[in-house]
């Protein structure tokens, strides 16, 4: 393998390359993930690009248009080329940039590579169309494509010493960051609902439709008739709620900027969920988003470290 000299300014001309590569895909397609990303110091910042950018590549597989046989081809591929960076098989000359700066930061940093496994494996639910019936049937969805996307992060991030969070609460860590994701994708899920269901995909519980009247498929623009639509919401509301207060006990245990790259992309989820709650049927008419300006105020927020320290503050010390 070509000699790159990791951790310094002084990585090679391909290498550098690849990385560039990765940040235009982040900056261009990760929306709300970019706000945070550009928080991080640089070989930080670079390696969640590349964590990015070969995650997009598995979902947009997952996303495409070709037939389930082609997708599972396409993911089959995915996971060897996978197999080659896990290997140390990947050359700085490869013509393949996502590879090449997901290579350099697995050497640079602890990144548990299986968790990009488990999501190839949460898309091949997405290919089968997979429904599920039960809140744990979704959760284990939800852990391949989001809290394992967190456990990643968590590689690139690492943990600090915090005043007041024992040992034992910091081997959490990961328990967290998987938590955070899982309350990422179930706000994702709410917003999408018509989306998705359009597209052939109903990701909400069986039992939790059932419950409140709804049809296992809602395509149209208005709450379905003689169904509680604005309770459906309001009950997973309260569960994503519920995801975020256990997985922001993850921000005290993070570096400054690490922290802030969290809290700036958990924020901006947070205050969307907010968004839905306060008015349910909007993701029946349209996507809901924030304004760019609210999303730069949210970033702001995390550098400012507010967020860190109101978790820090109702994490219970000592004890796990």
């Amino acid at each position: 393998m070509s000699r790159t000299v990791t951790g310094s300014p002084h990585e090679s001309a391909p290498v550098l390359a690849a990385y560039r590569y990765c940040e235009v895909v982040t900056g261009q397609q990760a929306r709300n993930f970019a706000y945070g990303i550009r928080l991080l110091p640089t070989e930080k910042r670079r390696a969640m690009s590349a964590l990015y950018a070969f995650s997009r590549r598995i979902d947009d597989i997952g996303d495409g248009r070709l037939d389930a046989d082609a997708k599972r081809a396409r993911l089959t591929e995915t996971r060897a080329v996978l197999d080659r960076i896990r290997s140390g098989a990947i050359e700085e000359d490869d013509t393949d940039p996502v590879a090449v700066a997901l290579a350099h930061a697995a050497r640079r940093f602890p990144i548990p590579l299986g968790g990009l496994d488990e999501l190839i494996d949460g898309v091949l639910m997405d290919v089968a169309g997979q429904t599920y019936e039960t809140w744990d049937d979704l959760r284990a969805y939800c852990r391949c494509v989001a809290g394992a996307i967190g456990r990643l992060s968590l590689g690139v991030f690492g943990t600090v010493s915090a005043p007041g969070v024992s040992a034992r609460e910091r081997e959490r860590a990961p328990e967290y960051a998987d938590t955070l994701g899982l309350a990422l994708q179930l706000t994702n899920i709410l917003r999408d609902i018509r989306e998705d269901a359009v597209g052939g995909r109903t990701y909400l519980p069986a039992e939790d439709l059932a419950k409140f009247g709804c049809p296992p498929s809602i395509h149209t623009s208005t709450a379905p008739p003689d169904a509680d639509f604005t309770g459906l919401v309001q009950f997973e509301v309260r569960r994503a709620r519920a995801l975020f207060a256990e997985g922001y006990k993850l921000l005290p245990m993070l570096d400054r900027r690490s922290g802030a790259c969290v809290a700036a992309m958990a924020g901006i989820y947070r205050r969307l969920l907010e968004r839905i709650a306060h008015e349910p049927e909007a993701v029946l008419r349209g996507r809901v988003s924030l304004p760019g300006r609210e999303k730069a105020y949210v970033a702001v927020r995390g550098l400012a470290g507010l967020d860190a320290r109101a978790a820090a503050r109702r994490t219970p010390r000592g004890r796990t």
